[in-house]
């Protein structure tokens, strides 16, 4: 794959993506000013989350027997129907429906780019570099789309926070993923597709599941997603009782969202010698060692410097096992492979942050922190595991 058709696929993947953030900021802040409670908000919110718990799989099986077009022409559709709608319709309801196609749109365009790049490498190096630049886009859209919505919420219509603001946010969102679709389209499809509807079967997910070498890649990136997901939740909850600006913890989570793209870039070079197990490994580690620090610091600057700490840990696993998964994964199920990922990434992010409300109100906020840090260090003893598949020459799994 030559660098220009990287980045078209990267720039694809970031508006279909940026559609889904920035309908994530605008709706429930709409919401809340038609008047909806904050447990509204929280449901509104959790379909974000939920359409690609049940949605991955089929995502990742229909990229196995299509490729990428076809997955990519239904995301592009569904997020241009989702913001479009929230635009034509910005009523609660609406905004519920809108959230779920926005949310599963973003899933299925990561599972089939995922499955088309890794599937186009040449050679380990190549998938180790490919993976790296490709999981930049995530966080790239991450602070694009809030970043888009909020300036037209405040400044399109005639005064902040207005109808016209919120239509004309919505409606950049349904045109950014046709712009993404026109990127890609030309794009060919990985040489490996020729014959891999024939190979794959109507087998289980679970059987997938029962390889050992993927169960711990599916835990190791549990781990991940519980840590980034418990400094998302509870980081502005300690930043208010710290009496912070709404401004210094934008901050602190940009100073995170930032490191975790920029160790991506850096991967390939960082780690062009050292296997991929031993990445998670250490990387799992520092997180650890991260939250359990975090609620001692003193200040915002201190504060920001586990931030970006924490960002480059947890930055640096998703690629390594985007790696580990192509590697282990039958070919005809690299698909189902990586949607297995987003499931249990989607789950985290639907699940945790009720459960960090909960535990939260007993133990505080310093206690949930250590709480999540303790259970990342000893899951953490699982990840060594993964050097029985982190080899480069290792064959993909021919019992499914």
């Amino acid at each position: 794959m030559t660098g220009r058709e990287l980045l078209r696929l990267m720039l694809a993947q970031i508006c279909v993506h940026t559609a889904m953030t920035g309908t994530r900021l605008a709706a429930p802040l709409l919401a809340l000013q038609q008047g909806y409670s904050a447990a509204a908000v929280g449901v509104l919110l959790a379909l974000y989350a939920l359409s690609g718990v049940f949605l991955a799989l089929p995502a990742g099986r229909l990229a196995d027997r299509r490729g990428l077009h076809l997955p990519m022409q239904l995301a592009v559709g569904a997020a241009v129907l989702g913001a479009g709608m929230a635009a034509a319709f910005p009523v609660y309801s609406v905004l519920c429906v809108s959230a779920l196609l926005t949310g599963a749109s973003a899933g299925a365009m990561q599972i089939a780019m995922q499955r088309h790049v890794g599937r186009s490498a040449r050679g380990p190096d190549e998938l180790k570099h490919l993976f790296s630049w490709i999981a930049v886009a995530p966080p790239t859209a991450n602070f694009l789309g809030p970043f888009a919505a909020g300036l037209l919420i405040d400044f399109a219509g005639p005064q902040p926070a207005d109808m016209v603001g919120f239509r004309a946010a919505f409606a950049l969102m349904a045109l950014l993923p046709l712009v993404g679709w026109l990127l890609a389209r030309g794009a060919p499809e990985s040489e490996a597709l020729a014959g891999s509807a024939a190979e794959q079967t109507k087998s289980s997910a679970f059987e997938l599941v029962a390889l050992p070498g993927i169960r711990r890649l599916l835990f190791a990136n549990l781990l991940q997603a519980a840590a980034w997901d418990a400094h998302t939740f509870v980081l502005p909850i300690l930043g208010h009782e710290r009496g912070m600006a709404a401004s210094t913890i934008g901050v602190l989570l940009g100073s995170f969202a930032v490191a975790a793209a920029v160790v991506r870039v850096a991967l390939p070079r960082l780690t062009a010698n050292v296997p991929e197990w031993r990445v998670i490994y250490f990387a799992t580690l520092v997180a650890a060692v991260a939250l359990l620090v975090y609620p001692l610091m003193p200040d915002a600057w201190t504060m920001g410097m586990c931030s970006v700490v924490l960002g480059l840990a947890l930055g640096a696993v998703q690629p390594m096992v985007l790696v580990l998964l192509h590697r282990v994964a039958p070919p005809a199920r690299q698909g189902e492979a990586m949607a297995l990922r987003m499931m249990t990434m989607n789950f985290s992010s639907f699940l945790l942050p009720m459960l960090f409300g909960s535990i939260g109100a007993v133990t505080g906020v310093a206690g949930l922190f250590w709480l999540v840090a303790g259970v990342v260090a000893i899951g953490a003893r699982e990840v060594p595991g993964l050097r029985e598949v982190d080899a480069p020459g290792t064959p993909p799994s021919s019992k499914i």
